[in-house]
């Protein structure tokens, strides 16, 4: 995998993924930026959020479950100190679908977590707390 990462002004950055993809990174006029885009570690939580949903999604519809929607709030804690790593990471996930067996959703989010999310299991191996709950709705 390769990315660029080009610097635009102050502390702007436009970013592109390999795949040809873009995205803005920019501080708060606080640290210099402009507010333009995504902090740098917004852009890590997403990432933990969407490997997992992906994850979930997938092995959802693998198992025949009729789902209709998936939504994961990430929660995030920093440590108080340079450098401000996560502290724990918290995923609450809403699914929605016909019939949904609460064992599956379980069973889903349990082998994102222990066995397929790359993102979260490289930030667990670090130190970083991660932990994981749903519902479902509808």
């Amino acid at each position: 995998m390769t990315a660029r990462i080009k610097w635009v002004e102050n502390i702007m950055f436009v970013a592109e993924s390999a795949t040809g993809h873009g995205i803005v990174i920019d501080g708060s006029s606080e640290s210099g930026g402009k507010n333009m885009g995504m902090r740098p570690m917004e852009l890590v939580a997403l990432g933990v959020g969407a490997c997992s949903s992906y994850d979930v999604v997938t092995i959802l519809k693998k198992s025949r479950q009729e789902i209709i929607s998936c939504e994961a709030e990430v929660d995030t804690k920093r440590v108080d100190s340079v450098p401000a790593v996560f502290e724990s990471i918290h995923l609450h996930f809403r699914v929605a679908g016909r019939n949904l067996s609460q064992n599956q959703v379980e069973r889903a989010i349990k082998l994102s977590a222990d066995k397929y999310c790359s993102a979260s299991i490289m930030l667990k191996k670090a130190g970083v707390k991660i932990s994981h709950d749903f519902e479902i709705v509808g």
